[in-house]
């Protein structure tokens, strides 16, 4: 089977970085308004209860399907899967990891490993400023 494609979840793709800043630092950025348009777009909005809806500046739609404040949030993000996840790595550092799923195809795969690189390292930044 090719890298990326699972019998569960078709094509996926998954990012991650250490931070050197703690979990509660790095959560309370992903949810913030500016978190949310670094991951999702400008204008987006990002409910918290499960089955609530959303919609991207760009058009994107989704929906909420699970929300564990400090943990991690899991939603549809158009016809994929996109989970943010948040986790102690060591004395006072925070594992970041970015994970979509349904992706259509390896193309999309390598499309979407560089988007979320991208805002993995955007995301970077802002924090570095924290």
């Amino acid at each position: 089977m090719p890298t990326g494609l699972t019998r569960d979840a078709g094509w996926e793709i998954g990012v991650s970085r250490t931070l050197p800043l703690p979990v509660s630092t790095v959560w309370d950025f992903i949810v913030s308004p500016e978190g949310v348009a670094r991951r999702l777009g400008k204008g987006a909005q990002l409910p918290t209860g499960k089955g609530e809806s959303y919609e991207t500046g760009d058009g994107i739609a989704g929906e909420v399907r699970s929300y564990r404040p400090g943990d991690r949030i899991r939603l549809t993000y158009g016809t994929t899967t996109l989970q943010v996840a948040v986790s102690a790595s060591g004395e006072g550092k925070t594992l970041l990891r970015f994970h979509q799923e349904h992706l259509a195809d390896a193309e999309e795969r390598e499309r979407q490993r560089a988007h979320w690189k991208a805002v993995m390292d955007e995301i970077t930044g802002a924090l570095a400023a924290v």
